[in-house]
């Protein structure tokens, strides 16, 4: 199947998922009554093109409550799903992630830092900049053993990621009291129960200004699977490139992290899944890993927050539940296929 009928094709079921997944919730709501929402809220009548008008309360529940969580979901599948792409190719690892350089480490230590200092409408800013810090510090401890190498992008990650991690569990272990822990697990388990306009507009914003032109770096990610030496003669300025590749991943899954905390596998099994179907064209799978990551989570998010009612799962929880079976079989299928 063609490409461009690949992203037709996806993009649907992602608008229509995002219809369908507002009408699931305590409260009943028709389809035609989200579209009546949305068409009133851009200016046009409710009732135009088949939607529903509603009452203000009913218009309550779909544009302030459900509607925003609806669209942050979508948008952080989108951007870790994106994220796992540039990173597995950049790297040349099939079990990179976007946590890889210790983002997630440090997004965790800055959330818990203001969690427990009462701070919490500074969550967001906080975890991205603890997402930032560890990238800085990945970078700087892989530059400081020699070139920017995958392998010393990888170990350096990994330590950074470690030293993160002790301080997040010690701060936790020293400072956290009574309710502080639930709301300290629910963050770190990943949660979009919080989503209103604000993370939509992060999520979204970054999408726009990081995620679009990571998605066009196609060709150039397809020149690294056959390694430095090739990039170079193709006319890839490999080490520029690679930090280039590496900060605006890291910015992309930073942004993401601050509005829904850490949600794994995400990144990793969606770039494989729509591998498997389209091939290994990077310039192929990165819009269509987006779309499918959209979709996943949102699906995901909506299960999380309606299953077990009137309790709700964070959803890292149902992400990993999900993920690693699905990720098993993947490796299972691609070693029939090889």
């Amino acid at each position: 199947m063609p490409t461009a009928v690949w992203v037709v094709v996806l993009s649907a079921v992602l608008l229509v998922s995002i219809v369908f997944a507002v009408t699931f919730g305590p409260a009943e709501i028709r389809p035609t009554e989200v579209w009546g929402s949305i068409l009133g809220h851009l200016g046009f009548s409710p009732t135009a093109l088949g939607g529903e008008a509603l009452s203000p309360l009913r218009d309550g529940i779909v544009w302030e409550l459900r509607m925003p969580r609806v669209l942050t979901a979508a948008a952080v599948g989108a951007g870790l799903a994106l994220s796992g792409t540039v990173m597995q190719a950049i790297t040349r690892n099939p079990l990179a992630d976007p946590y890889l350089l210790g983002l997630s480490s440090g997004a965790s230590l800055g959330a818990v830092a203001v969690i427990l200092l009462g701070l919490g409408v500074l969550l967001p800013v906080a975890a991205f900049g603890g997402a930032v810090a560890a990238l800085v510090g990945t970078l700087l401890l892989a530059g400081a053993i020699g070139s920017l190498t995958p392998t010393r992008t990888v170990l350096a990650g990994l330590a950074v990621s470690s030293f993160f991690g002790a301080l997040t569990s010690l701060i936790i272990f020293w400072s956290a009291t009574g309710d502080t822990y639930r709301e300290i697990l629910s963050w770190l388990l990943g949660s979009l129960s919080g989503a209103r306009w604000p993370a939509v507009a992060i999520g979204l914003g970054a999408l726009l200004i990081v995620g679009i032109p990571l998605m066009l770096t196609g060709r150039t990610l397809d020149a690294f699977a056959f390694g430095d030496n090739a990039a170079s003669a193709l006319g890839v300025g490999v080490n520029s490139t690679r930090w280039t590749l590496l900060i605006a991943t890291a910015l992309l899954t930073g942004a993401m992290v601050s509005v829904s905390g850490s949600i794994g596998f995400v990144g990793l099994i969606l770039p494989h899944a729509v591998r498997l179907v389209v091939g290994q064209r990077n310039r192929v799978v990165l819009p269509l890993s987006a779309l499918a990551g959209a979709i996943f989570l949102l699906w995901i998010d909506t299960g999380a927050r309606t299953l077990f009612d009137p309790r709700e799962l964070p959803v890292g929880i149902l992400t990993a539940v999900v993920g690693a079976p699905v990720f098993a079989l993947l490796l299972l299928r691609g070693r029939r296929v090889s």
